[in-house]
């Protein structure tokens, strides 16, 4: 693995590929921004993105959400992945709301992974865009860029790649680059064509290196 010296390094740099990078959900409190990162769930920003506003307009509160028939639900975000599923979750999720939390989405981790549909990753993400409390999301994009740079094992699960990263990365900065890896995959560090020949991250990337070798090798 590389050192907590050259991680710092190689975040920074992405920090200024990506001066912008945010989260790319939308939302207009922390209960819009729980239910979407629920939604999101092996789908994509950009299909939540599309189905919310319909969704938060029939239903903006967790009263509202919690009393919606199911059908009225699943007929708002059917067009999404897992939508029946996620259906149950999100008008789960809102009773418990109403029912545990006074309809305020809790601000702790251990909190709001109790709360039906949420996770770790949506915990963290929850965390660090709703409230901005320290915390680090791993989903495939950040997992795959760990593992590129060898910041972490290539073996590490996803909790480990975590905990690997907030070792080795200050907690001011953990928001930040939590953005940052997400863009950095999604539009350079790419699952099927990652931009190897223009990263500024090839000399301390080796799955980069090991790439190059193979392109030129062919040629």
């Amino acid at each position: 693995m590389i050192s907590k010296e050259k991680t710092l390094q190689a975040v920074e740099t992405m920090f200024d590929m990506f001066p912008e990078a945010h989260g790319e959900l939308v939302s207009n409190n922390a209960f819009e921004m729980l239910i979407a990162v629920i939604l999101s769930a092996q789908a994509t920003d950009v299909s939540v993105n599309k189905v919310t506003p319909a969704l938060f307009a029939a239903y903006p509160t967790p009263e509202a959400l919690s009393e919606a028939p199911m059908e009225g639900i699943i007929d708002k975000i059917k067009s999404i992945g897992l939508y029946r599923n996620k259906a149950k979750n999100i008008k789960a999720c809102a009773g418990e709301l109403l029912l545990r939390f006074d309809g305020q989405v809790p601000h702790s981790r251990e909190d709001l992974v109790s709360l039906p549909g949420v996770g770790r990753k949506t915990a963290n993400v929850v965390m660090g865009d709703a409230f901005g409390i320290p915390a680090i999301a791993v989903d495939t994009h950040v997992e795959r860029v760990s593992k590129r740079l060898r910041i972490c094992r290539l073996d590490a699960n996803v909790v480990e790649v975590e905990q690997t990263l907030m070792k080795k990365i200050p907690e001011s900065l953990w928001v930040k680059t939590h953005h940052s890896m997400i863009f950095f995959g999604r539009y350079h560090c790419t699952a099927r064509s990652p931009k190897c020949d223009s990263c500024p991250l090839l000399a301390m990337c080796q799955e980069g290196k090991i790439r190059m070798k193979a392109k030129t090798s062919k040629s």
